[in-house]
């Protein structure tokens, strides 16, 4: 069996510890990596833990389980995928981070791989969805780390909830049904959805803005049914550099929350051609959350007659 042996790595102008740091806290991941698109705990324990990761490698997105050691006094983590997904037979690796001085260091990410049965043409998909994705992974951690404390002010969360008097499989089922969403939705001008894999996504759809005007967006979706529905955009509008998100239903004696979160990465430079040359990041991070939350609470709002109706 031909097994794979490649590295990659990338100089930071951050401390080793806040580097080590981001890539052990994977709730990180789908902001820093742009591959990722969703990262799940299954276990944790005291430096072991089993995650499940969402992600798109060549254009296509998978989804794989991996077994993780964290070795913080060394900076390192060793990674096992524990159930691989065709062409992979078997991938594993290891992040080191290595201390150039207080305030630099060496990332370097090694990975090793088999194909299925030997297959040249599957060797091949793994060597260019490897290089690919480690290549934009180490150039996105650069650029996080060392934008860490300037990107706090474009970076940002908020969330929107809507009590619903009914199911939570019927507020989901709504939100799942995202193909349905241009005869519900009086904002989505058109949608298509795909869902190869079940519970894996592809949602692009056309939303129309508060000035009548349309944008086209594309996202990733991982379903949790009947509680939470997980994405991330990967076509944007202009002002986001990144846009993640989660729907979340949870059930009490009174029914059901519906939570709409979101996470969103401010493009400046958009700044001045959509809001013109006086705007603030403020007056960006305004527009943008009521944005937002305005698509949001009207989607929820008509998932709650949905649901409530079907009572």
């Amino acid at each position: 069996m031909t097994t794979r042996q490649v590295e990659h790595e990338i100089t930071a102008d951050a401390p080793a510890a806040a580097v080590y740091r981001l890539i052990a806290e994977v709730e990180n991941w789908p902001r820093i990596f742009p591959p990722t698109i969703y990262v799940d705990h299954l276990e944790r324990g005291e430096g072991e833990e089993r995650i499940r990761i969402w992600a798109t490698a060549n254009g296509e997105a998978k989804s794989w389980t991996s077994r993780r050691t964290l070795d913080p006094e060394n900076l390192r983590i060793t990674f096992r995928q524990e159930v691989s997904t065709p062409p992979v037979a078997a991938m594993g690796g290891t992040w080191i981070i290595e201390p150039l001085s207080g305030t630099s260091c060496r990332i370097r990410l090694l990975h090793d791989y088999r194909a299925i049965d030997d297959d040249p043409e599957g060797l091949k998909w793994i060597d260019e969805a490897v290089d690919r994705n480690s290549r934009s992974e180490l150039a996105a951690l650069k650029t996080n780390v060392e934008l860490a404390h300037a990107s706090e002010e474009i970076t940002f969360s908020f969330e929107d909830t809507v009590r619903i008097d009914g199911s939570a499989k019927d507020v989901y089922d709504f939100i799942n049904e995202a193909g349905l969403w241009a005869e519900r939705l009086p904002h989505v001008a058109r949608v298509r959805l795909e869902e190869d894999t079940p519970g894996l996504q592809v949602l692009e759809m056309d939303t129309r803005a508060r000035d009548g005007s349309t944008h086209t967006t594309k996202s990733y979706r991982v379903t949790f049914p009947h509680h939470r529905i997980a994405y991330k955009q990967v076509t944007l509008p202009a002002l986001m550099t990144l846009h993640t998100g989660c729907w979340t239903f949870t059930e009490d004696g009174s029914g059901v929350a519906a939570t709409s979160q979101h996470t969103v990465v401010l493009n400046t430079a958009g700044i001045p051609k959509i809001l013109g040359a006086d705007a603030t990041v403020a007056d960006a991070r305004e527009y943008v959350q009521g944005a937002l939350s305005t698509n949001s609470r009207a989607t929820l709002e008509h998932a709650r007659n949905y649901a409530e109706k079907r009572r």
